[in-house]
């Protein structure tokens, strides 16, 4: 794993302060004895996790943030729009191409813009990712002529629910954290055979390991076991996590729970600067969709929480010194609506297609012929790519086809083990030649990026 020192830095620095503004907007952190309770997670060496509600800490956020913006009367938020495609001139973004709920576009102009929009946790058929993590403000960065790095690590979260009928819900790092324990199908405890820490490895290793177990004894998944832990722990610790189980029949408190690593983050996107900026002029990113570098090739868990407070502050910062926008710059055409002609096989049909060839060749274990077939297979897509690109999820598979390709090109000129990527034909991490960055550019094809200044 390396962190850009700089970069780092300002998460360091800075990320108490956005925490602070957290409180003071109104999200409830868990407390213990009247101070803000902590929890550990993996490859962590001691307990520094924020939470709230247990085990709900992403949605109490939410709540707080939603509810400021909306009773700020300078916030317009418009619902259910779906943004198809960035509007640029002259090498600076004005604006995006819009679609209401009701299918007519419209062009919104805008000073600066931030694409927000998270990873692409789609693009494999089993991820933790909603459905609408679909690589949309990679893509259409991308199409605008940002730069585009690092994503070829992509970090699989090690235990998502495995369950028939159910969906692959994360069954958070924490239940590790508070001393739950991965068994094999067989009832063996096997973390101990592939690093010291355990259950609370970095989750590559985890990952990794879990698939070598199900590998190993012919199953499909693999158990995490925290029935040795009291059950007023479990359900005051992780009453979601023991909610949802018992939905599907399955009682954390007695039951073993059948878990498998899916799809989770990734730590590429959107090179940007130390403001979220990226190479196109008033377009920035924030959050899963960006790649700052602190995440290096193994993101630590929560870390991107924080990622997204301090960046996000600094590009607010930012945004508000930009110079107005020239009100004779005009609306240009788009670039996404030139595909005119209808395929009979279903946006459905293709997705899937899409994800299973990404699980099976760029999925948590790589190597160069099944990268090379990934590849083939994706520019086959896209050369058969024909659609008249009206509805959202015509445009979503387009997007996540884009950033397939990103990926795949990514991983296969990357002949090393790093973080998130793991190569079988190159198991071994390559300081030598591989302390780089992998960048992609619409306009400047592929190239490396070696920056001596990190502390790898």
């Amino acid at each position: 794993m390396h962190i850009a020192s700089a970069y780092g830095g300002l998460l360091y620095n800075e990320g108490p302060s956005c925490v602070s503004d957290l409180i003071h907007y109104g999200t409830k952190f868990d407390e213990e004895d009247g101070v803000l309770a902590l929890t550990k997670e993996g490859a962590h060496s001691q307990r520094r996790i924020l939470h709230a509600q247990g085990d709900a800490t992403g949605a109490e956020i939410v709540r707080a943030l939603s509810e400021r913006a909306l009773s700020n009367e300078r916030i317009r938020i418009l619902e259910n729009h779906f943004t198809l495609d960035l509007v640029t001139h002259q090498g600076e973004c004005i604006g995006a191409l819009v679609r209401k709920p009701n299918g007519q576009k419209i062009y919104i102009r805008a000073n600066a813009t931030v694409l927000a929009t998270g990873g692409a946790g789609q693009l494999y058929r089993y991820t933790t990712n909603p459905e609408i993590a679909t690589g949309d403000g990679m893509a259409m960065a991308y199409r605008a002529g940002a730069y585009i790095k690092d994503v070829e690590f992509i970090q699989f979260h090690p235990t998502s629910l495995f369950y028939p009928g159910a969906p692959r819900f994360l069954i958070s790092e924490a239940v590790r954290g508070e001393g739950a324990v991965l068994r094999n199908i067989n009832g063996e405890r096997f973390m101990d055979k592939y690093h010291p820490q355990k259950e609370l490895a970095p989750r590559d290793v985890v990952a990794r390991a879990i698939v070598s177990e199900m590998e190993l004894t012919g199953s499909t998944f693999v158990y995490l076991d925290i029935t040795h832990e009291s059950e007023e722990l479990i359900k005051h610790r992780f009453p979601t996590i023991h909610k949802v189980c018992l939905r599907y029949g399955l009682d954390m408190v007695t039951d073993w729970i059948p878990v498998a690593p899916a799809a989770h983050y990734i730590m590429g996107g959107l090179k940007t600067g130390l403001y979220g900026e990226t190479a196109v002029g008033r377009l920035f990113a924030c959050g899963e969709v960006s790649c700052t570098g602190v995440h290096g090739a193994n993101r630590l868990a929560s870390n991107s929480l924080a990622e997204a407070l301090v960046f996000g502050k600094r590009i607010a910062n930012r945004v508000a010194e930009l110079p107005v926008l020239d009100e004779q710059v005009p609306a240009v055409s788009f670039s996404l609506m030139r595909q005119q002609t209808t395929n009979n096989e279903t946006v459905m049909e293709r997705k899937l297609r899409l994800q299973k060839l990404m699980l099976a060749y760029v999925g948590l274990k790589r190597q160069e012929k099944g990268l090379t077939k990934a590849v083939r297979e994706l520019e086959r897509f896209v050369r058969a790519f024909r659609m008249k690109m009206e509805r959202p999820e015509e445009i979503e598979y387009l997007n996540l086809l884009t950033c397939g390709c990103l990926v795949a090109n990514a991983a296969l000129q990357r002949e090393e083990s790093r973080g998130g990527h793991y190569r079988e034909d190159f198991p071994k991490r390559d300081e030598l030649v591989w302390r780089k960055h992998i960048v992609q550019s619409i306009e400047d094809g592929v190239s490396e990026e070696r920056n001596l200044n990190e502390d790898e």
